[in-house]
């Protein structure tokens, strides 16, 4: 059903104030995240609100289920243009992901790092993270199928070891080179090595057919 006035309202005040704590957390990190200075920059006494989020890590839980979301539908879309060989494409993929996490920091150190003592995201507010999960699960699962995966090694220690992978090159950049730009960062350099690096060690020899006939329909497109 449409909404009415005030609901439309309400609806713009929280995306509002989601907004402005994302430029307070880019600011001064995401522990540094304060309810009086989002008050202060709205205009507002800070009791107004908590008409819209009941505590601090309400905030941070709206905060945490937005940067998940974004991050999901960033690699969502990403992950469907996927194609060429297992070490194309895990460079192609890293890319994408990494990337992301350097132009959005504070939803980076929020939804991978534990910045925030006592904060945990509620199951709702973890959900598109799960689903992001699942869908990196599926995309190795179909390398695998295809024989770009060895057929004797299984997708979570696939998945586990790429994921540390990725996370470090994240860590690395954000920590000692947040500045850099994207394109040119020192971390993001060791991409190429790295995934050619996984590639030969969790690559199979030989693609299948299956996988041949995908690599030859991507290049008459």
């Amino acid at each position: 059903m449409p909404l009415d006035r005030r609901q439309r309202r309400r609806l713009e005040t929280i995306e509002e104030v989601l907004d402005i704590a994302a430029e307070i957390m880019a600011e001064q990190g995401v522990a540094g995240l304060s309810v009086g200075e989002i008050a202060r920059r709205m205009g507002i006494r800070p009791p107004s609100l908590y008409v819209y989020f009941p505590s601090k890590n309400a905030l941070y839980d709206a905060l945490f289920a937005r940067g998940a979301e974004l991050i999901l539908a960033a690699m969502a879309e990403q992950r469907s243009d996927l194609t060429g060989s297992f070490e194309e494409q895990l460079l192609a993929s890293a890319r994408a992901f990494i990337g992301w996490c350097i132009e959005h920091p504070a939803y980076s150190q929020l939804l991978f790092w534990r910045p925030v003592p006592g904060f945990t995201p509620t199951a709702e507010a973890y959900a598109p993270a799960v689903r992001l999960l699942g869908l990196t699960t599926a995309w190795f699962e179909e390398l695998q199928s295809d024989g770009l995966i060895r057929a004797d090694v299984a997708v979570a220690d696939v998945l586990r070891d790429w994921t540390v992978i990725t996370s470090g090159v994240i860590s690395q950049q954000l920590a000692n080179a947040p500045d850099e730009d994207v394109e040119a960062g020192r971390y993001l350099a060791a991409l190429p090595g790295l995934a050619a690096m996984f590639a030969a060690h969790y690559g199979a020899t030989r693609p299948s057919a299956r996988s041949r006939g995908r690599a030859r329909h991507a290049d008459q497109r």
